[in-house]
């Protein structure tokens, strides 16, 4: 069973760089400076959510249902990756009372949640 390559240093959390690739079918070897795409960068469960989310199709009322999380943490887990992949996240505009009242009623946030962005 092969390992996955690492995206960043163990020692100082930096970018890794490819050196070299192989063929295994004809050895075919190639040395140079190679980077790894965005996503090969990202750590082992953020690359989890990211499947997660594109297996729902982003629908995040499945997300939180099926990893068993809060619409706050799908948020902050999304924004994470955002900031990982290179991205300045946009900046969330404030909700409004009644928006929060809404989505809690709608069963998209718990009421702590909504406690927490009416304060």
């Amino acid at each position: 069973m092969k390992k996955e390559a690492l995206g960043k240093c163990p020692v100082c959390n930096k970018n890794l760089n490819i050196t070299r690739l192989e063929c295994n079918h004809c050895n075919t070897i190639i040395e140079g400076d190679f980077t790894q795409c965005k996503f090969c960068k990202l750590n082992n469960d953020q690359k989890s959510f990211v499947e997660v989310f594109i297996k729902n199709r982003g629908n995040i009322k499945e997300i939180e249902k099926e990893l068993g999380i809060s619409y706050p943490t799908v948020r902050n887990k999304l924004e994470n990756i955002i900031n990982a992949l290179g991205h300045k996240p946009k900046p969330q505009p404030k909700l409004d009372k009644k928006e929060i009242l809404s989505k809690l009623s709608a069963g998209e946030i718990t009421a702590d949640e909504a406690i927490k962005l009416l304060s």
